[in-house]
């Protein structure tokens, strides 16, 4: 077993307190992601997160499924959101608890925040008319993690509450990724990608995110 397996085994041993997930995991992955391998990974994430933390939206396993899917296939939220449509459209049980014309953008940006899987034009604070933005996210996020409530960091910002409390759910996920060491959204990218082809970029990007939140990794928040 490889460092990266076994810290994925460790992973989920610590999230599910059982080591049959991870069975799989003790065979050598080659270069490229085996799709068999990753889809039964990705489920046995999924389930591991709604398990220690819960999620916001009603979209089952499968669907968060390719949420991960199409974060690391850089699909935009809406269309991920068609994807799931078509694939709710697709069941033949007809037992899927939600609607799929319910399903649009915002399900899905909820459902990556729920994953872990922020990106970076997540944390950028703009407004509809390209004006200079109401404040810095690395303000809201120090306020956050802080325990400010929405309304306080309104205040505190000279911001709408509304669209404090959008950015604020992008700090929460932050904060909470960075508490697990960023395990959950590493263990996505290491089945949904190539390792030897994204490492360094992963590199970096986890280098930028830990110099960021460095601040908030001894502050106790409450999620």
């Amino acid at each position: 077993m490889d460092e990266k397996t076994a810290e994925l085994r460790d992973l989920f041993v610590d999230a599910t307190g059982s080591e049959t997930v991870t069975e799989r995991q003790e065979a050598e992955r080659g270069t490229l992601v085996n799709r068999d391998d990753a889809s039964e990974g990705v489920r046995d994430l999924v389930a591991a997160m709604r398990e220690r933390y819960g999620f916001s939206t009603p979209l089952d396993d499968a669907a968060y499924a390719l949420v991960a899917r199409g974060r690391f296939a850089d699909e935009s939220d809406a269309a991920v959101a068609a994807a799931i449509r078509d694939e709710l459209d697709d069941r033949e049980d007809g037992d899927a608890e939600v609607d799929p014309d319910d399903i649009d953008a915002e399900t899905v940006r909820k459902a990556r925040l729920d994953l872990h899987l922020v990106r970076e034009s997540d944390r950028k604070v703009g407004t509809d008319d390209g004006a200079d933005p109401p404040f810095a996210y690395a303000d809201l996020k120090r306020l956050t993690a802080a325990g400010n409530s929405i309304v306080e960091c309104a205040e505190e910002l000279d911001a709408a509450p509304d669209t404090v409390a959008r950015y604020a759910a992008v700090a929460r996920t932050d904060i909470a990724s960075t508490r697990a060491n960023d395990r959950f959204r590493d263990a996505f990218r290491d089945l949904l990608t190539d390792a030897d082809i994204e490492g360094s970029l992963a590199s970096d990007a986890r280098e930028d995110g830990l110099r960021e939140a460095t601040e908030d990794i001894e502050t106790d928040v409450s999620l």
